[in-house]
């Protein structure tokens, strides 16, 4: 076992999540008699409460299922923008720009009520449970609402995120009453703070009991159109028109081993599979150096082939096409010699089933849903969620996205579910562990604890942990670099489940983002 990754094994289903308590949730359902998805909503509601600054209601997210017997499928319930195009005159939305410290790089987000695009959450729970869940709705938020009322001490890593973020949960009084110090609203809340979240709590209580109808109909859907009036571009006709999406998952084989993740209009997955196909080019495993040069040619790709302008179906053929992907392995051979608010769940099954999950509230846009408990998202002030710029996006339109839930299926039968947070980063991130587990041989473990890059506009992020030459040959390939002091949730937080063909289960979380493993006992 690699040391500082949790890591667990067992017979009976594996849960590896961002957080100890959203992975004590599924796995308490799993030992209820519930499936993986029964245990999946549970833990996206456990996160609500125990990962509030990556997690909310009020955002979104994919579910790549595969149920046990039959075939996999995409659940998308991520952001939808607004029906009404912004106005061209902007100065009378509430829209303002804030920066997030990650201590060696800093990125701009923008929030405010008009940085808020319509919320999937809820319908996306919703429709887990109906169409794959064999335990009432009110059982599976359960263990959710104990921990709101509760009010759990702040992990780590979630006073670190709040931290880093503190412009934008500071922004309003509502805000600061759950994200700031007890008795100092200058200052984020600290590691073990008690944490209650009472209004939360009620919100669930209240879901469990009206389903989708408490946004769709009822007061959290009127609430959050009522803050989005003043400022704005959301509406309650956008919530009421709002609907889960069913997709094909994309599928890719890489070295004998079948990978399903996120299709089109999301462009993780699409970016992911390239960057795999740039690595199948030769029999060894790509070193250090070829894997940033694959990095750096994946986001040239993304360009070229249009993908910063949306994602569709015809523009990720392009892109995965055989003469594209030649053109870029010739490219790519040139290249060699010359040198996010996001959290994610995996979760298999004794049944066979295999879950896995990235949900995301951005980073919040700054104001609580009046007395509901949560905040709303910033979909719309991300840069890295619209490439083409602020207010260019086409309205009642899915919001395109860098998540990218993948499940490999190996030929020996192993199954490993698997997915990352960490905006722009999640494909890089994926595409490291996934080369690691299965060019290389890595155990989950050692794949989730190896050093990380990343390129982005040309621009080298070398994670700490990787040897003198290595580092050399990289700042070499690559003068516009940076070097991180230590590992960092900059770099995604891999979450893996994993059931081999002997029947024993094994989960690793990543302790970039706060992992946790659990077994079903």
């Amino acid at each position: 076992m690699t040391v500082g990754i949790p890591r667990a094994t067992g017979r009976r289903g594996a849960v590896a999540a961002g957080h100890d308590e959203t992975a004590a949730a599924a796995a308490e359902i799993l030992e209820d008699g519930g499936t993986a998805f029964d245990a999946m909503v549970a833990a996206l509601a456990a996160s609500f409460v125990v990962e509030p600054a990556l997690s909310s209601p009020g955002g979104g997210g994919f579910l790549l299922a595969h149920p046990a017997g039959g075939d996999p499928v995409v659940l998308d319930f991520f952001a939808q923008t607004p029906g009404r195009a912004a106005p061209d005159d902007h100065r009378a939305l509430d829209f303002l720009p804030v920066n997030a410290d990650f201590g060696a790089a800093t990125q701009e987000f923008h929030v405010g009520r008009a940085a808020v695009a319509v919320p999937g959450m809820i319908p996306g729970l919703c429709a887990i449970q109906r169409e794959f869940c064999r335990l009432p709705l009110p059982r599976l938020l359960e263990p959710a609402i104990r921990l709101a009322r509760a009010g759990p001490p702040v992990a780590p890593l979630q006073a670190h995120i709040v931290g880093v973020i503190a412009p934008i949960l500071l922004h309003t009084d509502d805000a600061r009453a759950v994200f700031a110090a007890p008795g100092d609203p200058s200052r984020s809340i600290a590691a073990g703070t008690p944490l209650p979240m009472p209004a939360l709590a009620d919100t669930l209580e209240a879901l469990g009991r009206e389903g989708e109808r408490l946004f769709r109909d009822g007061p959290a859907g009127q609430a959050t159109a009522d803050l989005c009036a003043d400022g704005g571009l959301l509406t309650l006709e956008d919530i009421r028109a709002y609907r889960v999406l069913r997709h094909r998952p994309l599928e890719r084989r890489f070295r004998g081993t079948r990978i399903l993740t996120n299709p089109p209009p999301s462009s993780g997955g699409a970016l992911m599979s390239f960057g795999l196909a740039l690595a199948d080019a030769r029999e060894a495993p790509p070193d250090p150096v070829r894997m940033a040069a694959i990095m750096h040619l994946t986001a040239e790709a993304r360009d070229d082939a249009g993908l910063a302008l949306g994602v569709d179906d015809a523009r990720a053929a392009r892109l995965l096409e055989d003469g594209a992907l030649a053109r870029w392995r010739a490219a790519l051979d040139g290249r060699a010699r010359k040198a996010g608010g996001t959290t994610h769940v995996s979760i298999l099954d004794g049944l066979g089933n295999a879950a896995a999950c990235t949900v995301s509230n951005g980073e919040g846009c700054g104001h609580m849903v009046p007395g509901m408990g949560f905040m709303l998202n910033n979909m719309l002030g991300e840069e890295d969620l619209n490439p083409a710029g602020f207010f260019q996006w086409q309205p009642d339109t899915r919001v395109s996205s860098m998540m990218a839930p993948t499940l490999a299926e190996g030929p020996d039968g192993t199954v490993m579910a698997l997915g990352s947070g960490g905006s722009n980063r999640i494909r890089t991130a994926l595409l490291q562990v996934l080369t690691g587990l299965i060019a290389d041989g890595r155990t989950p473990d050692a794949a989730v604890a190896a050093p990380r890059l990343h390129v982005e506009r040309g621009h080298l992020e070398i994670e700490a942990g990787w040897d003198e030459p290595t580092v050399a040959k990289l700042t070499a390939a690559f003068p516009n670099h940076r070097l991180w002091p230590d590992r960092s949730m900059f770099f995604g937080g891999v979450h893996i489940t994993a059931r081999y063909a002997d029947g024993t289960f094994e989960a690793v979380g990543d302790p970039r983002r706060g992992g946790a493993a659990r077994l079903a006992s």
